[in-house]
């Protein structure tokens, strides 16, 4: 039989914001394995991760195997995808012990997630790996519902953006219609309030911040005062709406 690899999205961190398919797809794995953060050796840094610290609320430590991901790695590529290539590496012999192997992500495996990588660099050294996903809720869903903002109405559009990608492709963004979403923002937080308020949508902007966790924060955009915020900082945008019962039908 083929081994099968499942990426299960645990939420943004609150515990009970994982669904009972990925409670169950963890209890059924042989194995659970957790991303964390690079050491400034390379190895594993020591403290859980968020990804851990949910699936510890679901199945024993001493069924969870450590991986160690550059997560906070963007200036040396090299470096980033040796680290991806020692955690292929680590998966692909899970699955020749086991059967079932499961990747616990935060948030949703296929939305900016670091199963993607893995998966591809697991198939090619595992042939015939089936790879599965199950989904988890977001941040961007989360925050929504935590702070009150509307995703989408009608007919708006949604239009998520990493800030990794450049604060020019947020401002393009910012001036289209729709909802705006922004993903590790904190790291860039005065540029971003000064686009905010360029683009005339501060005023109704909303972002948080360890959503579910202790220390969790959600705040107005208005209060953004360019201090450091957590890199996995979300922020939205609502798209502009004049108050209308069904105005966007």
């Amino acid at each position: 039989m083929s081994s099968r690899l499942t990426g299960v999205g645990v939420g943004p961190g609150d515990p009970e914001l994982v669904t009972v398919k990925g409670v169950n797809a963890l209890r059924d794995a042989d194995v659970v394995v957790v991303p964390v953060m690079a050491g400034a050796d390379g190895t594993d840094g020591g403290e859980p991760g968020r990804a851990e610290s949910t699936v510890l609320h679901y199945v024993p430590k001493e069924k969870t195997v450590r991986v160690v991901f550059a997560l906070n790695e963007r200036s040396d590529r090299a470096r980033r995808e040796a680290a991806w290539d020692t955690a292929g590496e680590r998966v692909a012999r899970l699955l020749q012990e086991h059967s079932a192997v499961a990747f616990a992500t935060i948030g949703d495996p296929n939305v900016y997630s670091t199963f993607t990588y893995l998966a591809q660099t697991v198939q090619e050294l595992v042939p015939g790996t089936v790879v599965e996903t199950v989904p988890g809720i977001t941040a961007m869903q989360d925050l929504a519902a935590r702070s009150g903002a509307v995703l989408t109405e009608g007919t708006e559009p949604l239009t998520l953006v990493p800030v990794t990608a450049g604060s020019g492709v947020l401002k393009d963004a910012l001036e289209g219609p729709g909802t705006v979403v922004a993903y590790k923002f904190g790291r860039q937080a005065r540029e971003i309030a000064g686009i905010l308020r360029e683009t005339g949508r501060l005023d109704d902007a909303v972002w948080g911040s360890a959503l579910g966790l202790p220390g969790e924060s959600i705040r107005p955009a208005s209060d953004l005062d360019g201090g450091p915020l957590p890199y996995l900082s979300t922020l939205i945008a609502p798209a502009r709406r004049d108050g209308t019962r069904g105005g966007k039908l």
